[in-house]
């Protein structure tokens, strides 16, 4: 039976229309003067610290505590500016999803594995009224390689429940690669949510316990239960 659930964040619960990728190229460009710092970066399935760390390499500017903190206030600021004004939507079916679990006989802890700082991750949910609903979480701020996010992300919910949980017990939820083998990485089960054709056969191919094209298409009970 489940007992903690783990819910990544962009392409999972909700998509922002770019809102991220927006307030990151903006950062970059007003902190630290770099024009086009993501022209190439792949963001679906990172980290902002690893993502972070790598424009800052490639253009020269020292990876300190310090800057990285710069770039945070500075993102945090902007994504909650532009989300204000264009809070982008909630994948189908994520409330009914949340509701489900939250509502089970035997309802597992709800968290989040999210390659987003813990203010970003909050301030995308807020939007959309379901911070709250998150009891624990791993953030991209606890590590910038997702599957020491994972580690911790299972280590806080383990001591919220007050039990050494086994890698069947858990299951995290995702939209991509990195999500599979982030979940793979803590011996989770994975349920796989893919926005279109071309992700489903991509996901399909890393083999997650299911695969779905949005929350629409199975329930919280057959999911826990097995």
């Amino acid at each position: 039976m489940i007992r903690l659930v783990l819910f990544d964040i962009d392409g999972t619960l909700l998509r922002t229309g770019g809102a991220g990728v927006w307030a990151f190229a903006e950062t970059f460009s007003s902190e630290f003067g770099i024009v086009d710092g993501v022209a190439r970066l792949q963001f679906a399935g990172r980290t902002d610290s690893g993502l972070v760390r790598e424009v800052f390499e490639a253009q020269g500017v020292p990876a300190t505590t310090a800057n990285f903190q710069r770039f945070y206030d500075r993102y945090t600021v902007l994504l909650e500016e532009r989300l204000r004004h264009h809070a982008g939507e909630l994948v189908p079916g994520v409330e009914e999803f949340l509701r489900q679990l939250e509502t089970l006989p035997q309802p597992p802890l709800i968290g989040l594995l999210t390659g987003n700082i813990r203010r970003g991750a909050e301030i995308k949910l807020r939007r959309h009224n379901l911070w709250e609903r998150f009891a624990i979480g791993g953030f991209g701020d606890d590590h910038e390689d997702r599957n020491q996010i994972a580690a911790v992300a299972r280590r806080r919910g383990c001591q919220r429940l007050g039990v050494e949980l086994a890698g069947g017990q858990i299951l995290v939820v995702g939209d991509t690669p990195n999500d599979i083998r982030c979940a793979r990485a803590i011996h989770a089960r994975v349920l796989a949510v893919a926005a279109d054709t071309e992700k489903l056969e991509e996901l399909r191919a890393h083999q997650p316990d299911w695969l779905v094209e949005d929350f629409t298409q199975l329930s919280a009970a057959e999911i826990c239960r097995g």
